[in-house]
């Protein structure tokens, strides 16, 4: 049957940006069908229009300059990556002082501008460069064989010494150590991978990579309210951190000024440890017995020692006895052990990303923690916790500690400096 004639179609308006964005969204596949043509008109159409303002994820800046470097208590980021490099042969302290202050002027514009500025900032991928900041923090820091390549043996902290051998170690050498570090996070992977992607371009014939590891955690507003991060056993982690607003947190976390080595000032020292969890015999243990191994609720991080109105930030009670009389926090719980009231008022900042690296040959995931702890001294901070950890933790039994590393983290640059310049240059 002939189709009725239709009267000419009225010719459309022009297209605005927000009307251009909102057709492509309902087009879909058949508007990408459409080819270069529709391209052209698009970009003919919105070609002078102001382009919209990032969100609040990609706008936060972090800033690279300070008493502290970045990335010690910048809220946590959901994606994180750490690298360490070594220095190559014949890299001494002029080469490493010009390394250090490429990366530092890579790292300010980067952490000012995310992706934005695209080629200029070495690779040219392109891969973020619609991007903001998203949060990016670049942190440094120095391992034992820097001082020695460098010549400034003389200058290292004692603080910096070899971590002892814990009996639950099965450290992989080649993932530890390294006598360069670098700690990357940001809200957006792509303008994470991209910090990553240029600084490696900047190191030239100064060093190598040593060992990479990247990392995860619950992306900002997917909560509804902001709540103490979960690891991947499901639990709770991180709330009995110390906090900023504590009277004594600068004197746990940081060097002093006036303290040793002067060039430390403002700086902190990182541990850092891939700690794989044993998730399949995790999740098959009933959620009563995780509580006792964490001394902890799973639903909501509660103290097993508050009774049923307790909240994750109630203090655990150590000498509470439940009905049979027995402690309502088993002896070897983990929340126990790891108390300050039970390692001398030990203490360190905890700021871990999680990670999954696919399966073993075993067909179990390789995943679990990437511990990152920060203290004033790792002699009194991560040391006797973990050596009290290492003698009688419930969840000990659950996870591999695998690699190892411990770092010198210097204070953050004034106006003009590179990370580290009061050391090389001092």
């Amino acid at each position: 049957m002939p189709q009725k004639a239709q009267s000419p179609a009225p010719r459309a308006p022009a297209l605005s940006r927000r009307r251009l964005i909102g057709a492509a969204g309902a087009a879909g596949a058949t508007g990408l069908a459409l080819g270069g043509t529709t391209g052209a008109l698009a970009h003919a159409a919105t070609e002078d229009d102001p382009p919209p303002a990032l969100s609040s994820v990609g706008s936060t800046r972090v800033a690279f300059r300070g008493t502290h470097q970045c990335g010690i208590t910048t809220p946590l980021q959901a994606h994180g990556v750490l690298a360490a490099f070594d220095l190559a042969p014949g890299t001494g302290r002029k080469q490493t002082a010009a390394l250090l202050r490429r990366w530092s002027d890579t790292a300010e514009r980067l952490m000012s501008t995310g992706g934005t500025e695209g080629a200029p900032d070495g690779p040219a991928s392109g891969v973020a460069l619609d991007a903001g900041p998203c949060s990016l923090s670049v942190t440094f820091g120095f391992g034992r064989g820097l001082f020695a390549r460098t010549g400034l043996t003389d200058r290292m902290p004692d603080a910096l010494r070899p971590l002892p051998r814990f009996t639950a170690d099965a450290l992989d050498p080649e993932r530890s150590d390294g006598d360069l570090w670098v700690q990357i996070g940001a809200d957006d992977s792509l303008v994470a991978f991209h910090a990553l992607r240029v600084l490696r371009a900047e190191t030239g014939d100064a060093a190598r990579l040593r060992w990479q590891m990247t990392g995860f955690n619950r992306t900002p507003g997917a909560t509804a309210r902001p709540m103490t991060p979960r690891n991947l056993m499901g639990q709770v982690d991180g709330t009995n951190n110390p906090k900023p607003s504590e009277e004594d947190f600068d004197r746990r976390i940081f060097v002093p000024d006036g303290g040793e080595p002067d060039w430390m000032a403002g700086g902190s020292y990182a541990v850092v440890r891939r700690i794989r969890m044993l998730l399949d015999s995790w999740d098959g243990t009933p959620v009563d017995q995780q509580e006792q191994v964490i001394g902890r609720r799973k639903s909501d991080g509660a103290p097993l020692s508050g009774g049923p109105r307790a909240t994750e930030h109630t203090d655990p009670d150590l000498d509470a006895r439940d009905s049979s009389g027995a402690p309502a926090i088993a002896g070897d719980a983990h929340v126990r052990v790891a108390a300050p009231a039970t390692n001398g008022g030990a203490a360190m900042l905890r700021r871990a990303f999680s990670f999954h690296d696919g399966l073993l040959e075993d067909g179990s995931p390789d995943a679990g923690l990437l511990f990152v702890a920060w203290q004033a001294d790792p002699l009194t901070g991560f040391v006797p916790v973990q050596r009290k950890l290492d003698s009688g933790d419930a969840l000990s039994a659950f996870i591999r500690h695998e690699a190892s590393g411990l770092f010198a983290v210097p204070g953050g640059p004034a106006k003009g400096e590179y990370v580290g310049q009061r050391l090389l240059e001092g």
